[in-house]
């Protein structure tokens, strides 16, 4: 079924996680695109419903509440909120943002559950899994800290090191204990409900691999590959306080796991919003249901949900489609929450107040729909000022000023058109051709490149007609050439409407039309001659390099932080053991204090330095390599302690009799090894 036989679209958001703030890749990844669709066909005319809302259950909301000292409940409350504004303040606005926390959701998801559970459609299983003797209750990996094995950090998790970005499993930390009660995690046996995902492998095969070859080849290609492994059993619930109880005898302590929770939040959150209404948009096959999601939740809406939905039965509908994004980084690194190396919605929408646009505009131009790209300060501040500002907001400037200018702010009659004027006027409608298919074909960069070619079209328009010369000798030309400019604005306000809101509503309002509609794009006489225009004003401003370096200076300060961090975690590594040895050859080493008399760098060497020491026996010379620690002048008078008996040794043609001793630290740094007090040279150390 095409997309023109569906009588409604219903457009899903992944929930985003209520445990902290969204950033820009969630919003290149997700909800950016999704709004810029909703909008799209909103502008035609269709019917449609635009579901999100907060994913709330979980290890890692408990987590946090644990670190405020607060409840599971008011970190979603606070986090719910927070994102609920700053997806509006970015004109992100869905018909409703609901929560899996609520009433409504716990009773259908568990309902949802209980169908499932009495027609014999889950299997049972007993595991063995970590456990915490002292909190008497089971951990889930992210509650299991330890030594990470493959870098050395403290605190890696048991499902990944937040340090190194390596994916753990809890058996392989070293010295592994609960974040509840710093015990030592046992096994002990636990059952778990499980949906056998291989029971729907081969329908999911006929639907997706066979019934839509259309869809992205991200999401297509990992589809593929999951099926082609061959699925597994998935548990569908676990071992938690916080979340929608199993509702089955025998269950106590037991939630329903929040992959399968979650999903069930979009029937829940239509649910809430029309409770007389809901199924149409679910269950009836003239509704067009459209994920739109990142990469790392593919599995869950093309396998998992379906296969859900498939075993409840009832009619519930399947997604057409799952425009599924990559993800976007910050200045060539991975976004990454807990080390805080990302731009906050929240904060973007202080720090640039009445920009909101210029951020949808960046991210849907740079947007990362078939592969990971990046995000740059530098590339945000270039695009305004060179493409918003200098092509788009410069064009409409000059012809409503000009208009203003001229004939008092009323369009002024077309007259006769010359060739240029019907060339530029016939380029429109070929590219509104070209917006629709890549906006139904969700491939939103190309479609923003459309609509930015009718701001250019009609840019170089007025630059090569020049109506400002014109107006001197021809009023009635100049007429024309700024009635063809209107009629353009006029096409961009309808163009720009799914990508920059704001702007385009400034723009509706400077040019005092009652109201937009997708088919007048490209049309004649959008705006009618006589039609009075309001005042002009900036539809995009420039933004400056102080501006931008503040947000560089920010994630700088990040950088530098994290480094230091390293650098400290590196220093606290220490190396294995060596081989036992017996007293007797450690008696063999006649370890000894000396102090350096002279020091000078080794020619042609950037790390040796030549010592000639006093050792109580001697004066003698050794060769070190510590020149990149300590500078010649700060080696004079100090105390050391060498091995006095090592073999002499030729270095760099000097002849080196002993060897300093020193402490180094796991990030390479070497440290002296002194008496605490100023003793006599060749004191014995043992």
């Amino acid at each position: 079924m095409t997309q023109k036989n569906f009588k409604r679209t219903l457009v899903t958001c992944a929930l985003p996680y209520a445990n902290g703030p969204v950033h820009i890749g969630h919003l290149a990844g997700v909800y950016v695109p999704a709004d810029i669709y909703v909008r799209y066909l909103r502008l035609r005319g269709r019917d449609v419903l635009y579901i999100c809302g907060s994913d709330e259950h979980g290890v890692p909301i408990t987590i946090k509440a644990r670190q405020k000292g607060c409840s599971p409940q008011d970190i979603v409350d606070e986090y719910n909120a927070l994102i609920d504004k700053s997806f509006k303040a970015l004109g992100i606005n869905f018909d409703i943002y609901g929560r899996t926390s609520s009433k409504v959701h716990a009773a259908n998801a568990s309902q949802f559950f209980r169908k499932l559970y009495d027609e014999g459609k889950f299997v049972t299983r007993e595991s063995e899994q970590f456990y915490d003797p002292e909190a008497k209750t089971f951990l889930a990996d992210r509650y299991i800290v330890g030594t990470c094995p493959k870098c050395g950090a403290e605190g890696a998790y048991g499902d990944q090191c937040e340090h190194c970005g390596s994916t753990l499993s809890p058996e392989e930390l070293i010295n592994p204990h609960s974040k509840l009660s710093g015990a030592e995690p046992i096994k002990k046996k636990t059952t778990h409900w499980y949906l056998p995902l291989q029971d729907y492998e081969q329908w999911l095969r006929e639907w997706i691999l066979e019934g839509h070859k259309e869809w992205r080849s991200n999401v297509y290609g990992q589809v593929k590959s999951w099926l082609d492994g061959g699925l597994q059993p998935r548990a569908v619930t676990r071992d938690l306080d916080w979340g929608v109880p199993v509702p089955v005898e025998g269950a106590e302590g037991k939630v329903l796991y929040v992959w399968f929770d979650a999903p069930i939040g979009y029937i829940s959150n239509t649910i809430e919003l029309l409770p007389n209404d809901w199924e149409k948009w679910w269950k009836s096959p003239d509704t067009r249901l459209v994920h739109f999601i990142g990469k790392d939740n593919i599995v869950f809406h093309c396998i998992v949900f379906p296969a859900m939905l498939k075993a409840y039965g009832d009619g519930f509908i399947l997604p057409d489609n799952v425009p599924a994004n990559e993800f976007l980084n910050l200045e060539g690194e991975k976004i990454s929450t807990s080390r805080g190396w990302a731009v906050w919605a929240h904060e973007y929408v202080k720090d640039f107040p009445g920009k909101e646009d210029v951020l949808r505009y960046v991210l849907t131009a740079n947007a990362p729909e078939t592969k990971d790209n990046d995000f740059s300060w530098k590339e945000f501040q270039t695009r305004n000022n060179s493409e918003l500002v200098a092509i788009f907001g410069n064009f409409v400037n000059r012809a409503v000023v000009l208009t203003h200018k001229y004939f008092g702010g009323k369009v002024p009659a077309a007259g006769e058109l010359m060739p240029a004027d019907k060339e530029v006027l016939a380029q429109i409608p070929a590219l509104r051709d070209s917006l629709e298919k890549n906006i139904e074909g969700f491939r939103f960069r190309e479609a923003l490149k459309d609509a930015m070619s009718i701001a250019r079209i009609g840019n170089k328009y007025i630059s090569d007609s020049e109506p400002w010369k014109l107006a001197k000798e021809d009023l009635a030309r100049t007429g024309t050439i700024l009635n063809v400019c209107l009629q353009i604005c006029a096409d961009l306000a309808i163009a720009f409407e799914p990508f920059t809101p704001f702007a385009c509503e400034r723009l509706v309002k400077m040019l005092n039309l009652p109201g937009t509609s997708w088919e007048q794009l490209g049309a004649e006489d959008i705006i009618p001659a006589g039609h009075q225009l309001a005042e002009a004003q900036l539809l995009f401003e420039k933004i400056d390099d102080a501006a931008i370096q503040v947000q560089l200076d920010r994630l700088d300060a990040i950088r530098a932080a994290r480094e230091a961090e390293a650098k400290a975690a590196l220093a606290k590594q220490v190396q294995p053991q060596k081989e036992e040895c017996t007293f007797e050859e450690f008696e063999k080493m006649d370890i000894r204090t000396a102090t350096v008399l002279e020091a000078e760098r080794v020619p042609k060497t950037d790390k040796l330095l030549k010592l000639t020491i006093d050792t109580g026996i001697d004066k003698r010379v050794i060769v070190s390599g510590i020149a990149e620690y300590y500078a010649p002048e700060d080696m004079v008078g100090k105390q050391i302690c060498i091995l006095a008996n090592l073999r002499p040794r030729v270095i760099k043609g000097i002849e080196s009799k002993g060897m300093i001793l020193m402490a180094k630290q796991g990030d390479g740094s070497m440290r002296f090894v002194t008496p605490q007090e100023v003793v006599a040279n060749g004191a014995v150390v043992g």
